[in-house]
């Protein structure tokens, strides 16, 4: 498949409505909906599209609450749940992307298990259910005999499950680079293979000084800005003199040889760390946060370097997957992969204008490709409009002005 984009290069100081920083999900949608009501933009990518952790998630589209959000009992998992009114907002946004974009992401939405394999899972999994319908997700708990008709697939260790309808996945290596296509076609520039060098202000404008490994030095103004840098995100905060909690987190990925149609549903489990799902080209995904490593450098781990894979650690989350689904027992591990993602301090993502810093936006942290498109479009309509379709109060990045109030932005 052809994934080059072209590259286009804006001339020295041209102005855009505009600047959006961060060439992944998040910054590529929010670039094509940007550019979809009207504004001038221009997206910068320090690479190349869709290579960091939106190019190498495994595409799931969990919208129950994952076993990282309940782990740490009641009280946290109350917190997580207030996202699940922006969950159900992503729900309708993936149903219609493909219509949207008028592309195949290969997005399968054939519902989604979380499976139970001891009565202490299946207790969880009802106070889940519970929680999760206070909010407006609506989903199931499947006892044994409704598991063996709905995902006869699952081993005799799984006793029950909850279940969501509109659970499922899409191809990452598609649906960027789909937005990325759409902005280009909607007047956006691209900026591949460049890095911001510099930020200031000019009264009411932003001046960004770029240095392309193509074009060299160059700058533009924009009169907004929105940081979509995934894990450096607070990179590019400190850029403008001001810190924000977003910290990069390595993970790791597995597939599974191919075989014929096994799997339909996104499957995960109460307690452990475990995805897997079957994807159009019959392989088999299994990941679910399980850690990888961070090369040392010096006194600490280098976050800016790939991760490195733990061997055992893509033992154990194969062997879970196995355990449940007794039928690829017999498979063969391909390869396994790495990837950075970030996650913010309270794991609630950080959405809106940072209150320090007029104009300066931020999106990112938190289930970055299941709701990216739907970060990508609210931020959009806050940015253009001044308020979003969706209330977004709860994920402003105001929430952690305390740990900025002995920064100066520039030109304060």
């Amino acid at each position: 498949m052809d994934t080059a984009l072209p590259v286009q290069l804006a001339s020295r100081m041209k102005r855009f409505d505009v600047a959006v920083i961060g060439g992944g999900l998040v910054g590529c949608a929010a670039s094509y909906y940007l550019a979809k009501l009207g504004a001038s933009v221009v997206l910068i990518e320090q690479g190349e599209i869709n290579r960091g952790a939106s190019g190498r998630n495994a595409g799931s589209l969990h919208f129950q609450l994952e076993h990282r959000l309940v782990r740490h009992g009641q009280a946290l998992a109350e917190h997580f749940a207030q996202v699940i009114p922006l969950t159900l907002q992503a729900i309708a946004d993936w149903r219609g992307l493909e219509d949207e974009l008028r592309t195949t992401l290969e997005v399968e939405m054939h519902g989604g298990l979380i499976v139970a394999e001891t009565k202490d899972d299946l207790e969880q999994l009802e106070q889940r259910r519970l929680l999760q319908a206070e909010w407006g997700l609506e989903t199931s708990l499947l006892s044994r005999p409704a598991l063996r008709r709905e995902a006869p697939y699952l081993g005799d260790s799984v006793i029950g499950a909850g279940y969501s309808r509109d659970e499922g996945h899409a191809n990452p290596r598609l649906v960027t680079l789909a937005f990325a296509r759409g902005a280009l076609g909607k007047g956006a520039e691209l900026l591949n293979g460049t890095r911001v060098e510099a930020i200031g202000r000019a009264g009411a404008e932003w001046l960004l000084r770029l240095k392309s490994r193509q074009a060299g030095v160059s700058e533009i103004s924009a009169g907004k800005l929105l940081n979509a840098g995934g894990s450096w995100s607070a990179d590019i905060a400190s850029m403008v003199h001001i810190h924000l909690p977003i910290f990069p987190v390595p993970l790791l990925l597995n597939a599974i040889e191919r075989s014929g149609r096994l799997i339909p549903h996104l499957v995960q489990h109460a307690s452990q760390r475990l995805t897997v799902k079957q994807v159009a080209d019959g392989n088999i995904l299994v990941g679910g946060g399980w850690p990888a490593r961070f090369p040392s450098s010096g006194s600490g781990i280098d976050c800016r370097r790939q991760p490195q894979a733990v061997p055992r650690n893509a033992l154990r989350n194969v062997r879970l997957a196995a355990r449940l689904i007794p039928a690829i027992r017999n498979s063969h591990l391909l390869r396994s992969w790495t990837g950075t993602t970030g996650v913010t301090a309270d794991e609630i993502p950080l959405l809106g204008e940072v209150p320090e810093v007029p104009g300066f936006y931020v999106a990112a942290g938190g289930a970055g490709f299941t709701h990216g498109p739907t970060y990508a479009r609210l931020i959009s309509e806050l940015m253009l409009h001044g308020r979003a379709s969706h209330s977004i109060a709860l994920y402003s990045p105001g929430r952690f002005s305390h740990i900025n109030s002995f920064m100066v932005a520039d030109g304060a």
